[in-house]
């Protein structure tokens, strides 16, 4: 004869581990409470590095706060203008395409070369993407010039900016849109002393102002 516990033992085989797995419930329940509030704070955490300068003002504007382009943002185009020899800045005005003149013109010359030409095509479906004006100026450096076209250097940077306002009317940029002008060597980046600082001084730059409100 079985006593009355070995009795209940074949009767209710899971009874005796039922008590034994309710710790495991309570235990899941915190475990996902404990995930849930893992993933809550890591939700509110303030975003540091590019986000805080973005909110502060640090660094330099975005490039789109400049002009009102015809197309989201200014990235694309930017990405898609990568020419030796060219730079990109913004400033209060708008964005400057800063562009060195031996990608555009043979020494003392206000002529376009084949690669100037071919400059201007990739610069002009970066212009195309802008609303406002495009002013064209020209820069040289320090060196005097005295020849049968250009009697002095405010000739060859003038010659220089139209030659490339021209240009780029014929390729269907407004021209009330555009703006010719010559600097001549007043507006030095670097220093006339060396051969270097005279080089960065002989640029043409592309002003592309915001239109008026």
């Amino acid at each position: 004869m079985l006593n009355r516990d070995a009795r209940h033992a074949l009767e209710s085989p899971f009874t005796a581990g039922e008590g034994d797995e309710g710790w495991l419930t309570s235990y899941l329940d915190v475990l996902t409470l404990l995930i849930t509030l893992f993933v809550l704070l890591l939700a509110l955490t303030p975003v540091g590095g590019d986000g805080e300068a973005a909110q502060t003002g640090g660094g330099l504007e975005p490039l789109s706060s400049g002009l009102l382009p015809r197309q989201s943002g200014l990235s694309p185009a930017m990405a898609a203008l990568d020419i030796q020899g060219v730079s990109v800045s913004q400033g209060r005005e708008g964005v400057t395409l800063r562009v060195n003149d031996s990608l555009l013109f043979a020494s003392g010359d206000a002529e376009l070369t084949a690669q100037g030409e071919d400059v201007l095509e990739r610069l002009g479906e970066v212009i195309d993407t802008f609303d406002g004006e495009v002013s064209v100026e020209g820069h040289t450096d320090n060196v005097p010039i005295a020849t049968a076209a250009f009697a002095s250097n405010w000739e060859l940077s003038t010659g220089r900016a139209i030659a490339v306002v021209r240009h780029l009317e014929e390729d269907g940029v407004a021209r009330a849109r555009l703006r010719a002008v010559g600097y001549a060597d007043t507006r030095p980046l670097e220093g006339n002393d060396t051969a270097s600082g005279r080089a960065a001084n002989r640029r043409v730059e592309f002003v592309l102002r915001k239109p008026a409100p």
